[in-house]
């Protein structure tokens, strides 16, 4: 299965509403990469139109391509080498179309969906009945901005806690490493 994941900056809702762009963490950086690495996609799309952000985040990549660096970590090294910086959630999409001659099935995350259309193994099953590579989107702040959710052709299943109070936010670092560890 190809399987891609992208972790979306903007369009981005924040607690009001509004359409933003949030920023890009450090800590997103390295620890999506490690999940991803770990469960076998393809490549990992920060996408953000922010020139700075895109700036620092090559930066970060840049480091860990140095020789020190890679000798003293070559499993992040390793991790981070297939990171893709992208300018928009369009760009990615259109890369990973080209590479493999088909539109990948967009499946979209979301911890307040109200629908959804399935599980992981759901997601896989349609993609390869479709004969297309995957893009599992995340959003960051508040959620996806619906402009992103109306191009989604497959909701997930919400992560659901346990928590007797109901209390359910996971970092998005937290929920990508729980969906990345249920794909085949």
């Amino acid at each position: 299965m190809n399987k891609y994941l992208a972790l979306i900056h903007h369009p981005i809702i924040n607690k009001r509403g509004d359409k933003v762009t949030t920023s890009v963490t450090n800590l997103d950086i390295h620890d999506i990469a490690r999940s991803c690495r770990t469960f076998g996609f393809q490549n990992y799309f920060i996408v953000t139109p922010i020139e700075k952000q895109a700036t620092l985040i090559n930066e970060i990549l840049g480091f860990w391509n140095e020789d020190f660096a890679n000798d003293y970590n070559p499993d992040r090294h390793d991790a981070l080498s297939f990171i893709k910086v992208s300018e928009s959630f369009e760009k990615a999409v259109e890369e990973i179309e080209k590479k493999h001659g088909s539109k990948p099935l967009i499946v979209g995350t979301g911890a307040n969906f109200k629908t959804s259309d399935g599980n992981v193994e759901k997601a896989e099953e349609v993609a390869k009945d479709q004969d297309r590579p995957l893009l599992i989107i995340f959003g960051t702040g508040w959620g996806l901005h619906p402009e992103i959710l109306e191009k989604v052709e497959f909701f997930l299943d919400p992560i659901r806690g346990t928590a007797q109070d109901g209390y359910n936010h996971l970092s998005v670092r937290s929920a990508v490493a729980i969906y990345t560890s249920q794909f085949s």
